[in-house]
């Protein structure tokens, strides 16, 4: 140990700069990454995406959510972005230990790269059959040139008939989210199922970000006092790279003086060292926070719109920007057009016949609810949430009280009748259908809608309601916990017994049979009579709609679009 450890009565060094996953600084921030992380793997395959500025945390992150992964995913860890197509899918075979062809004059005719895929699709394929998960993590991949990302979104086109067998994480700076705004690129954008955005740390994230390295090192106390992380924070704007490098020379030259707490003064002489005097010296750092402020616009506006049904993706706020991110009703079009004597002083807060097609619709007398339609959707299940403007928030804090967020892109009312599930629609604002705004969806039968915001609900008749719906639904479900689909064969002893309780309920003739927690041919065989009950695919597999019809058939707790007696 170095006498400069000692001197602080530190065992080890708290300011590297080396990724070490035992001193992640747990802020909230970096819990909703993860928490957008987990969902993602947890949907049937795709690309996950997490982003950030230099220095932000997002490799430190990456390494401590592999570290902890659970021992059925398999992992290929990328950390070379710049591989031409056959180097990067050697890369890939050669982390999964996949073998290659040994003799391969056997393979005449066939190029490299089709020799990598047949093979990783064959141990993909042995994989899933094992009950595995694989996943891709690309580090540094706003260097991924078009053909390397096309190939990885042809990678994951692999699946059976019913499952997508690889994830995909590229991790990378916020150049990654301008590459996959370009059109060629919009096929991969749309199959993004979750992606996050790190940003800086704000002050009082600083303060504990700074004491818990030095805990994690030893430290008995703190060596940086309030005036030194003000200074810090301003210095570095909360980037958690540039707090290490700096930290660490003010540390150094509070040993050089003899002194064992650090003043702000060498805090920033330290930040003149590490940051230059022009920057250390501008206290403000206005030029850091706009810029960061303007890549998380930025971040925002080119993410593009999701493909596949039931996905929930950030990726809806591109086009659907009201929904997302202004108070429902709140945004109302300027009557700055109008002739001034023809205005009334109130205009400017009145809502257009011809804009909102239910914004002349007196709401009815109501409860009034939340600003945001994802709060709103929460509220009815019971969930206390703060004000939600993204769906990328939304679908992380489903996950965090166990629920499912599932996204439908061209739903049909009869859709929405056979999930039964309150949701959240998107209504055309404008004459050119451009504007999209979200209203949560409370209820429905035969003749009408009920829509609910902050001024209350409102019901409108189905075909004006069809008229100016935009298709998109988005809706939560509630699977049992620790919950991956039941196929024969597979063992999960907690989802298993939910599975006959419900049954169980639904119908009381229903058995109990014991299996040790494994889902067997004779559960299926009740699974089966079940789906075929209700309608659904009868091929006892028990999914997403297998589990929201027996929740519907055995809790009544659970929201409801169509009302009892309707």
């Amino acid at each position: 140990m170095s006498i400069y450890l000692q001197h602080f009565g530190l065992k080890r060094e708290p300011f590297s700069i080396v990724p070490d996953p035992g001193f992640l600084y747990p802020s909230n921030h970096h819990r909703q990454a993860v928490a957008h992380l987990k969902y993602g793997l947890d949907r049937e395959g795709g690309f996950i995406l997490l982003t950030g500025e230099v220095g932000t945390g997002k490799t430190t992150l990456t390494r401590t959510i592999l570290k902890r992964m659970p021992a059925h995913i398999r992992v290929a860890y990328v950390l070379n972005s710049k591989l031409n197509v056959t180097d990067l899918l050697a890369s890939i075979c050669d982390e999964l230990a996949i073998e290659l062809p040994s003799d391969l004059a056997e393979t005449r005719g066939l190029s490299f790269s089709k020799i990598c895929i047949d093979a990783l699709n064959k141990d993909l394929l042995k994989a899933h059959a094992e009950g595995k998960k694989t996943l891709i993590v690309i580090e540094e991949a706003q260097n991924l040139s078009p053909d390397i990302l096309e190939t990885l979104r042809l990678l994951s086109n692999l699946e059976t008939n019913t499952h997508k067998l690889l994830h995909i994480l590229l991790v990378g700076q916020p150049e990654l989210l301008d590459t996959l705004a370009q059109k060629e690129l919009r096929q991969l954008n749309q199959r993004v199922v979750s992606r996050f955005h790190l940003l800086p740390l704000d002050k009082d994230d600083v303060a504990n970000y700074v004491n818990h390295r030095l805990h994690r090192a030893g430290a008995k106390g703190a060596l940086f006092d309030r005036a030194c992380i003000a200074v810090l924070f301003r210095l570095t704007g909360g980037v958690p790279r540039l707090i290490n490098l700096v930290c660490q020379h003010s540390l150094l030259a509070t040993y050089s003086t003899g002194a064992r707490i650090v003043s702000p003064t060498l805090v920033k002489e330290a930040a003149v060292e590490i940051l230059g005097a022009r920057n250390a010296t501008n206290d403000s750092n206005k030029p850091f926070i706009i810029l960061m402020a303007l890549l998380v616009l930025s971040a925002a506006l080119m993410i593009g719109y999701g493909k596949q049904a039931e996905v929930v993706e950030p990726s809806v706020m591109a086009v659907e920007p009201s929904a997302n991110r202004e108070p429902l009703a709140s945004k109302q079009p300027s009557a700055s057009k109008q002739p001034s004597a023809n205005r009334k002083p109130s205009a400017s807060r009145q809502p257009s016949a011809d804009v909102n097609p239910i914004a002349n619709v007196e709401p009815a007398a109501a409860p009034k609810l939340a600003v945001s339609p994802f709060t709103s959707l929460f509220k009815l299940w019971s969930v206390d949430a703060s004000e939600i403007y993204s769906e990328e928030e939304f679908a992380a804090q489903a996950i965090d009280n166990r629920l499912r967020a599932e996204k439908l892109i061209s739903a049909q009312l009869k859709d929405l009748e056979k999930i039964n599930r309150p949701g959240i629609v998107w209504i055309k604002q404008s004459i050119d259908k451009a504007t999209l705004k979200g209203y949560l969806l409370t209820g429905l039968d035969s003749t009408s809608v009920s829509l609910n915001d902050t001024r209350g609900e409102t019901t409108l008749p189905r075909q004006q309601f069809l008229e100016s719906w935009s298709g998109s639904y988005l809706y939560l479900w509630q699977p049992p916990k620790n919950f991956n689909v039941l196929q024969v064969g597979v063992r999960n002893p907690q989802a298993v017994s939910w599975l006959q309780d419900r049954l169980a309920i639904v119908d009381q003739r229903s058995e109990r049979i014991i299996t040790g927690g494994r889902y067997t041919g004779a559960i299926a065989e009740k699974v089966v009579n079940f789906q075929a009950q209700q309608g659904l695919k009868a091929d006892g597999v028990v999914g997403r709609e297998t589990i929201i019809r027996l929740n519907q058939l055995a809790n009544l707790q659970i929201p409801r679009l169509i009302r009892e007696g309707l």
